[in-house]
């Protein structure tokens, strides 16, 4: 028997939410109950250095005022760090991730002076076990990247990895769409003391929440590529990907937290009434 459709609206509490964040949410919501399915609402609170308690406060109070409902308990991301120190685990004992000890800046010039230059994705590789542990007992900080390379000879390659695109990438990708994780280079999974990085929560939450369609915006489409791999490497359930355009201003700039986009919140304070705000932007 076929799983039961179940998709999500996962929000990060670093910020209030805006426009974009409505369509994307309202767009789920609409799929689930066309489907007769599951429409969950997952809290990404990983960032402990920028999510803060009333952002996460007016999440709840937005998508209410929208009109939407949402299965509870809601998850949590910072509630349920085991399952995902448990998948680190498991990729450490297969070798498939090392320690980076590199910075932020050392990582862009790396790149940039690859080949390709910028276009050039990371690739690193775990340092002599003797400077290794040099850096770990002089406490130097340090992320666990995946591993291309270890990735790539476990599975024998990545010709056999593919994912099923339902909606539209950025340039118009739809049907099955060969998987190129080596598009994001050895991403970073976990870092020392700030703890597990979004690609491996979101793909350890989608499989243990029974996710079956991931409805987002199309600026996270090449994230896909890179949680397919994860997915075939924890031996995790497939899902169907669906992505969406991206709502965007009269500028013609999509609506970002970072550019102050106008936020639900102010459209309720100018009176703007939930009804309107679903018939703008294409819904009821």
């Amino acid at each position: 028997m076929a799983a039961r459709f179940t998709t999500r609206f996962a929000p990060s509490p670093t910020g209030f939410l805006h426009r974009g964040h409505a369509f994307s949410a309202l767009t789920a919501h609409a799929a689930a109950r066309a489907a007769d399915g599951r429409f969950l609402l997952r809290i990404e609170d990983i960032d402990a250095t920028r999510r803060r308690p009333e952002f996460e406060a007016a999440i709840f109070e937005d998508l209410a005022w929208l009109g939407l409902d949402w299965e509870t308990p809601v998850r949590r991301q910072s509630e349920h760090m085991d399952d995902y120190m448990a998948a680190l685990d498991r990729l450490q004992a297969e070798g498939l991730v090392y320690r980076c000890f590199r910075t932020r800046r050392e990582v862009a010039e790396a790149i940039a002076s690859a080949p390709h230059g910028a276009m050039e994705a990371f690739a690193g590789a775990p340092l002599p076990p003797d400077e290794e542990a040099e850096r770990l007992a002089a406490g130097a900080p340090f992320a666990w990247r995946l591993s291309l390379s270890a990735a790539r000879a476990r599975l024998g390659g990545f010709g056999g990895l593919s994912f099923v695109e339902e909606g539209a990438g950025p340039d118009g990708e739809h049907g099955l769409i060969p998987a190129r994780p080596e598009l994001g280079g050895d991403v970073v999974l976990a870092r020392k003391d700030v703890g597990v990085a979004y690609h491996l929560a979101v793909t350890v939450d989608d499989a243990l929440q029974g996710v079956t369609h991931v409805i987002r915006g199309c600026d996270l489409f090449e994230a896909a590529h890179v949680q397919r791999l994860l997915q075939a490497l924890l031996d995790l359930p497939e899902p169907v990907y669906r992505h969406h355009r991206l709502l965007t201003g009269p500028d013609g700039k999509r609506f970002a937290k970072r550019d102050r986009a106008e936020t639900l919140r102010e459209l309720r304070a100018r009176g703007v009434q939930p009804r309107a705000l679903r018939r703008e932007l294409g819904f009821d």
